[in-house]
């Protein structure tokens, strides 16, 4: 189990990472974070995908065609831990390293849009007060890591939730 784990979280961490980076890399070089954002949700699906097959693998083979809701769950939700974790530590490595100003053009990016939408000026400075408390936020690595998470977690505890309930199969008892 722990070998099947470790490897569908490495490669899911390391698909996800990889598009993030290049994702992140082609937003900053262009200021168009729009696509990045589609990209980005979608390279997460795509990765967690190996919850189902990390999953489905140790039911098959090592488990004789059977497990438990919670057997999955804990197993999709390792594999999750350990893709997160990669994502969370490449987007520390890409951003401090590599593009320390990426909040400064993305909160101009979101101002730009909300002007450009024809926005009140009070909704426009709404939008300035939640960038600038990003960017404040940014300045601690203890938020960055924890919004960082908060951005991939979810999508992975759903794909592990909707994988699990999909492959549960409790053993069948002969009469």
């Amino acid at each position: 189990m722990k070998k099947i784990i470790i490897v569908c979280g490495l490669i899911g961490g390391l698909i996800v990472s990889a598009m993030m980076v290049t994702s992140a890399g082609m937003c900053y070089s262009s200021g168009s974070f729009d696509t990045g954002m589609v990209l980005g949700y979608t390279s997460m699906i795509l990765a967690f995908s190996l919850v189902f097959v990390g999953i489905k693998n140790y039911r098959d083979k090592y488990n004789d065609g059977m497990i438990s809701f919670g057997k999955a769950f804990r197993i999709g939700l390792y594999i999750t831990l350990i893709a997160s974790s990669i994502y969370v530590f490449a987007w520390l490595i890409d951003y401090y390293f590599f593009i320390p100003d990426f909040m400064d053009k993305y909160a101009s990016h979101m101002l730009e849009k909300v002007k450009s939408s024809g926005a009140a000026q009070l909704e426009i400075d709404k939008q300035a007060r939640e960038m600038a408390g990003y960017k404040e936020m940014y300045k601690n690595p203890l938020f960055v890591i924890l919004l960082t998470y908060a951005e991939i977690l979810p999508v992975g505890l759903i794909i592990t939730l909707i994988s699990a309930l999909i492959l549960k199969r409790k053993k069948t008892v002969a009469v």
